[in-house]
């Protein structure tokens, strides 16, 4: 007699279905595992017989195989523990075959029969609502699972002998409810600290409300790592299926602390040392990298040039479509990545390069050679650029200036997304939530320049050899800038507006 048991294996954020067969026959005493199981499935064998006779339950002497279908899906992780001691439970008669049919089941035992949290648990609740099925999991991502479907039957449980007397009608455990991480936008940094630099929270305001990815250069201590790690204060909350999206991809990481979910749009800031693998994700199990943590919200490079150029160039994809794809001999993972790049950077080696006042010592090619670290595709893929200059001592001396608040701008940022939302959805594009997202082909039917407007972009298009993605990255500006001002039509002010941004980088 074979037994059944419900799970999943993860490609990405999809939860594939597993069907995991216990079968327990007449011969020499052996516990074989098939189906392609890496090291840690494997394992599971140890951690399932100690966890069984922490409960009070023994194997028989006899041959037990476990097959892990389809067989030519390769199977990774420690969640396979618990569907693997039911199927064995159920085998020897310990609890009901037909009280595990309806459920779907994940979850990592420990030798004592504990159960532990295990990443991908809300995209195991969703694939289950799909299928009709419950989830069983443990107490630990039981708030997590409850986001999936307020309807889903959820059995979450700290121990193997409290399922099992569930399961058998001894010991009903109560559903878990699902936890908010409530994050009040006032204990966030705010704008108000920064200093002068008008020009800077202008753009920043700028790249908030449409998405835009932004570079700011300027010497050490200008602002430009503080004026980025305000950008949060300033940006929406996610929309529900924003939330969705980026839980499920942390719920992959394993970074959802409690199984709690937040309206805040992810900040992730690597370091500049960070390997390909760490940004764009890969290692042996395909996990998400920061560019797809980032997915919703701003993934912020600090001193940009010192990242390795093969690392920068791997952003180039997910900048263009959105989406990271992580090729490897034996998988293909796709991670949604449509993240708002917010880049900062020295103009040279010293640092000090255009400051009045000084002269350094190797000339112009200490600026080229560093500025050169950055490959120009890179770049034609940041729709802002701002020069950041030195705070002066007046700006810093006395009492301080009064500036608006973040509070302020958040308003205004808020408006001009509420309008371009309601702009792609009237024109049948509802999954286009920000004017950076939309498609070259939509943007040029949103905006059409007038003729004032066109003659502008053409000379500036030959002036400054502007590629075909400039081009559409300028009208996405200009159409930003046009919903901050509350202004149906992109009038050639915002086209000049958003040139001036675009023309810091000189030749695009």
């Amino acid at each position: 007699m074979v037994t059944r048991v419900a799970t999943v294996a993860f490609n990405g954020i999809e939860a594939v279905p597993v069907d995991v067969q216990v079968q327990i026959a007449p011969g020499l005493s052996k516990f074989l595992m098939v189906g392609l199981p890496d090291k840690a499935v494997k394992e599971s064998s140890e951690r399932v017989r100690a966890a069984l006779v922490a409960s009070g339950l023994g194997l028989p002497p006899k041959r037990i195989t476990v097959n892990l279908a389809p067989a030519d899906l390769p199977k990774e992780g420690s969640h396979y523990d618990l569907p693997i001691a039911l199927g064995l439970m159920a085998a020897i008669g310990a609890i009901p075959q037909d009280a595990l049919d309806r459920y779907l089941v994940l979850g990592e035992l420990g030798l004592d029969g504990r159960l532990a949290h295990v990443g991908g648990v809300l995209p195991a609740a969703i694939a289950a609502t799909a299928r009709g099925l419950g989830i069983i999991c443990p107490t630990a991502s039981g708030p997590e699972a409850a986001w999936a479907n307020k309807d889903i039957d959820i059995v979450a449980v700290d121990s193997l002998l409290s399922l099992a007397n569930h399961l058998v009608g001894r010991q009903l455990q109560a559903r878990p409810r699902p936890v908010q991480r409530l994050i009040d936008a006032g204990t966030l940094p705010d704008l108000a600290d920064v200093r002068g630099q008008a020009v800077a929270r202008r753009a920043l305001e700028v790249a908030a409300a449409g998405g835009h990815n932004l570079l700011l250069v300027g010497p050490p201590g200008a602002g430009k790592s503080m004026l980025a790690a305000r950008l949060p204060s300033i940006l929406p909350p996610l929309e529900p299926r924003e939330l969705l999206d980026i839980s499920m991809i942390q719920s992959i990481a394993g970074e959802l602390a409690g199984g709690a979910l937040s309206d805040r749009r992810p900040f992730r800031a690597p370091h500049h040392s960070a390997s390909m693998a760490a940004l764009v994700g890969g290692g042996l199990k395909v996990r998400p990298g920061e560019a797809s943590l980032a997915h919703n919200g701003v993934l912020f490079l600090d001193e940009l040039p010192e990242f390795a150029p093969s690392v920068l160039d791997s952003l180039r994809q997910p900048l263009e479509s959105g989406e990271m794809v992580i090729a490897r001999a034996n998988a293909r993972v796709t991670y949604p990545s449509r993240f708002q790049l917010i880049a900062a950077m020295n103009p040279c080696k010293c640092g000090m390069a255009g400051t009045p006042g000084h002269t350094c010592k190797r000339g112009d090619a200490c600026a080229a050679d560093y500025q050169s670290r950055i490959s120009g595709p890179f770049l034609d893929r940041i729709d802002i650029r701002i020069d950041v200059p030195a705070v002066s001592a007046t700006d810093m001396i006395g009492s301080a200036p009064t500036a608006e608040p973040s509070s302020v701008v958040a308003q205004r940022v808020a408006m001009a997304r509420v309008r371009q939302r309601e702009r792609y959805k009237a024109v049948g594009a509802p999954e286009v939530l920000t004017n950076a997202a939309a498609s070259s082909t939509l943007i040029e039917k949103l905006v059409e320049p007038d003729r004032d407007s066109q003659t502008l972009l053409l000379m500036a298009a030959e002036r400054y050899n502007l590629s075909a993605r400039a081009y559409h990255r300028v009208l996405k500006v200009a159409r930003t800038l046009a919903d901050l001002a509350n202004s149906e039509k992109v009038a050639r002010p915002h086209i000049a507006e958003a040139l001036s941004y675009r023309l810091n980088f000189g030749a695009a």
